[in-house]
């Protein structure tokens, strides 16, 4: 195991970032670690240490870091200006490659992060169904705002419907606005939907939630259930949306939802989400074509920006080549079936759960199904493993490997080596 060295300049970091920051970080996992440059699939600390990063900016880098046509089109944007508040070229054309690529997509609004987007989403639903109540599934998490922070990640779960507030300072009344179902539980699900339906303006969920494959019919059910009581269906692919496929987890799976919220891969790293969805529903953020009790506004200063659309669209490119997803999911598939059959002859009761673009492995023999499930994971030695591979020049979140176009051979290689040394030290 490699010993990571610290540099007096990034401690100096780190202590002034304790002083101006609080926690001493941005909100995001490893704040003892400041980078300086990324290439490809690895990113350097300002000490000089490198790693092989699983951790992708958390998604967004699907391609990897600097990639140069993705870099020459936001130099070109960029020497043209850098943002308008108003219609720019590049947000047009991708927002018509959206369309083309998304089942759902008819039309499309863009904002600035993912809980944007999945704040919209929520919101559309209950405008166009004229109905407050939100379903949501206990561990799925759907960004920031009020009525997504509801039992995304309970320390003491409660009984189904009830929601659980993860966070200070959200209003009691919230609480009762949303209803709560296990996922992969299609059985929980319909039976709550029948007895509310009356109430419910939407239904959201991670068609792939957190790490959670849906289990076979699962989402086929949600979506007879929001036809049958015509109840618009949500699908959070602000992680999946062009990650397991070009269209998407809802081309991946094959099930099409009437909204979706996408981001990360579309900005191509720059800070760009959208609200997409059947025509009649984004009719609401039209003024001129809904009554005025119906109208949605939306407005943000950096929605659309032309940067990240111009960096959005290199990327998109990139990706419909031939190969690109090949590719993406060979080396996902060689890091899961090596991680697996290392903690096998090791012996360590251990599951690698995912899909080959993102995994990770939960330390138990239990079934994990639902975020219960997860729950029941060894979480000492989740972070006995993780800091081990930091060690050994792994960068990867408290969860999540996310796996890019740009990662080789010799990344898959340093990889299962450093995976070998942690499980080691286990």
């Amino acid at each position: 195991m490699s010993n990571l060295q610290r540099s007096e300049g990034e401690q100096a970091l780190v202590e002034l970032a304790n002083q101006v920051l609080p926690a001493g970080n941005f909100g995001n996992p490893a704040p003892d670690v400041i980078i300086k440059e990324g290439r490809g699939g690895r990113v350097w600390d300002v000490s000089g240490n490198e790693y092989v990063d699983f951790l992708l900016g958390a998604g967004p880098m699907l391609i990897g870091h600097g990639n140069g046509e993705v870099l020459a089109a936001v130099q070109e944007q960029v020497l043209r200006g850098t943002t308008f508040f108003a219609n720019n070229e590049a947000g047009i054309r991708l927002a018509a490659e959206i369309v083309d690529a998304v089942a759902c997509a008819d039309k499309v609004r863009f904002v600035s992060t993912g809980s944007e987007a999945n704040f919209y989403a929520m919101r559309l639903a209950r405008a166009h169904r004229r109905r407050d109540k939100i379903l949501k599934f206990e561990g799925g998490f759907h960004g920031m705002s009020d009525h997504a922070l509801m039992s995304m990640a309970p320390k003491r779960p409660g009984n189904f419907p009830q929601a659980i507030p993860d966070s200070a300072g959200i209003p009691q009344r919230v609480r009762d606005e949303v209803l709560i179902a296990p996922f992969n539980d299609a059985e929980t699900a319909a039976s709550l939907v029948k007895e509310h339906h009356d109430e419910l303006g939407g239904i959201i969920v991670e068609p792939f939630q957190r790490l959670l494959p849906p289990q076979p019919g699962f989402l086929e059910a949600l979506r007879k259930l929001a036809t049958e009581y015509k109840i618009p269906l949500i699908f959070d692919e602000v992680v999946t949306g062009f990650r397991f496929a070009y269209g998407g987890a809802q081309a991946y799976y094959g099930v099409t939802p009437d909204l979706c919220a996408m981001g990360k891969v579309i900005g191509g790293g720059f800070p760009l989400a959208a609200i997409a969805g059947r025509a009649d529903i984004m009719a609401h953020f039209d003024r001129n074509a809904v009554a005025d009790d119906s109208f949605m506004p939306q407005i943000g200063t950096l929605s659309g920006n032309p940067v990240a659309a111009a960096a959005g669209l290199a990327t998109l490119e990139i990706l419909k080549r031939p190969g690109a997803y090949e590719t993406i999911f060979a080396t996902g598939r060689k890091l899961m079936q090596g991680l697996d059959g290392q903690l096998q002859a090791a012996g360590i009761p251990a599951q690698v759960i995912g899909e080959p673009p993102l995994f990770d492995v939960f330390f138990t023999d239990g079934d994990i199904r639902d975020y219960r499930g997860m729950q029941g994971s060894d979480r000492e030695r989740t972070q006995r493993f993780n800091a081990a591979l930091r060690q050994g020049g792994v960068l990867k979140g408290h969860s999540k490997f996310y796996v890019s176009l740009a990662h080789d051979e010799s990344d898959v290689a340093k990889a299962l080596d450093a995976f070998a040394t942690a499980i080691k030290s286990l």
